[in-house]
């Protein structure tokens, strides 16, 4: 079992009296990651549980920078993102897993016969986003094969799928159920490797997290707020086509293909990413957590205040907290 809920805080699991003001902070441009959140918000969980929610929209400012300042009391977060912060001492903890496994993949066009294993990917050209992950994670799945690691980056971000598609790059790292999902729905075929097949610990790649302070000040609206989105990823893992047109109807129009949002409810949830079989939606895998920490550690890419990196493996017990969740199923 992930986790045991003490008696202390299912008693705390009740809802918020009157109705308390909070507000969640996203990663990115509404998407299926999100889906719980506007699930729990048409459905009048969250006012259920004495809650006003305000889901802010994205902004060039990060969601972990948001939560980390309390200017949002929970966000979702990126699990690279979380554990970078997290290392310079940001005030955030992790309430929830949204993805139980890594939906990453490095992609490449499915009709080149010069790349059949991931060494063949030494001195080409990836098309890039920015991080100091992605070098670590696709040296380490090249080396895996018995490559360098050495290639050339260009740093494109959400142009990198129109170039990997032009063929002015030669690979670069997807979503698989987002971008992945959209490849097929353009007709570009691809191919793929995993990152787990190459020595790359999986992880649980997005989690819902909140402000540390806040969240000891605030036991009991905190646990309201976590467990009406977990009754929403509950029912998005059970239900994704009305999910999906719950998600579609809440934005408003912000999300243009409605065939890309019902297709990747369907990827999240026939690859089994929201939940694992006989587990509780949104649970934190306590190896996987350690695992994925252990990997940015040893790449060097867990930063102190000082921009240095971290010179002991920090204690991650109090990064996370599973005690915010029932074990229940909807």
């Amino acid at each position: 079992m992930k986790y045991i809920i003490t008696a202390a805080f299912v008693a705390l699991a009740l809802p918020a009296t009157a109705q308390e003001k909070l507000s969640v902070a996203l990663d990115w441009t509404p998407n299926t990651n999100h889906v719980g959140l506007y699930v729990a918000q048409a459905k009048g969980w969250f006012e259920d549980a004495g809650l006003e929610v305000d889901i802010l929209p994205y902004t060039d400012t990060s969601s972990g920078t948001l939560v980390a300042a309390g200017v949002a009391e929970f966000g979702i977060l990126s699990a690279v993102g979380f554990h970078t912060q997290r290392a310079t001492g940001a005030d955030m903890t992790v309430v929830m897993a949204v993805v139980q496994h890594e939906t990453g993949r490095l992609v490449f066009n499915g009709e080149r016969d010069d790349i059949q294993r991931p060494a063949d990917l030494d001195g080409m050209i990836y098309a890039g986003f920015g991080s100091a992950w992605e070098n670590a994670l696709i040296s380490t799945i090249i080396r895996n094969d018995g490559g360098t690691g050495e290639f050339d980056t260009i740093t494109l971000g959400t142009s990198a799928y129109e170039a990997l598609a032009n063929g002015s790059v030669d690979f670069t790292l997807e979503v698989s159920t987002w971008e992945g999902v959209n490849s097929v729905l353009l007709d570009r075929p691809q191919r793929a490797f995993r990152y787990a097949d190459y020595g790359v610990p999986d992880q649980q790649t997005t989690f819902l997290g909140g402000n540390g302070t806040w969240l000891a000040a605030n036991p009991k609206t905190a646990m309201a707020f976590v467990q009406a989105a977990q009754r929403g990823y509950a029912f998005a893992a059970a239900r994704p086509q009305e999910a999906a047109e719950i998600l579609i109807a809440e934005t408003a129009g912000m999300l243009t293909n409605p065939d890309l949002v019902r297709a990747s409810m369907d990827a999240l949830v026939e690859g089994g990413y929201l939940q694992d079989p006989g587990e509780p939606v949104g649970a934190i895998d306590d190896a996987m957590f350690a695992n994925i920490t252990n990997f940015l550690f040893d790449a060097g890419i867990m930063l102190n205040g000082d921009g240095a990196p971290i010179e002991e493996m920090p204690d991650i017990s109090t990064w996370y907290s599973n005690d915010y969740l029932l074990q229940v199923e909807w």
